[in-house]
């Protein structure tokens, strides 16, 4: 299965969530966590949110501005306080509780 094209998906009208998906290259690790951001979104945010991704092959400078030691690593900009979810994001329990979309005492059940 040929692995799928990280894109960027357009600015929304009306930004509630703004998040940073930090990647290198489009290893299948980047597009499965792309992938997995881009369902969880449109699954829980609706139209309400905005994915920034960025790639640190082409720009390694944006990794220290949020502190950025893995990758993938998803970072939650707004609503604050800044969020940040380390790996493919294949756990969608792990990554709505980290994101605050669902409370912890709901993901144990």
């Amino acid at each position: 299965m040929p692995a799928a094209n990280l894109t960027k998906i357009p600015k929304p009208q009306n930004d509630a969530w703004v998040l940073r998906l930090y990647v290198a290259g489009q290893t299948p690790k980047s597009v499965t966590a792309f992938a997995n951001l881009k369902r969880i979104c449109a699954e829980h945010l609706a139209d309400k949110y905005r994915i920034e991704l960025i790639d640190l092959l082409e720009n390694p400078q944006l990794a220290r501005g949020d502190q950025i030691v893995a990758i993938p690593t998803l970072v939650r900009n707004l609503p604050v306080p800044i969020k940040k979810i380390i790996g493919d994001l294949s756990n969608t329990e792990r990554v709505l509780v980290g994101l605050d979309l669902r409370p912890a005492a709901a993901a144990k059940r």
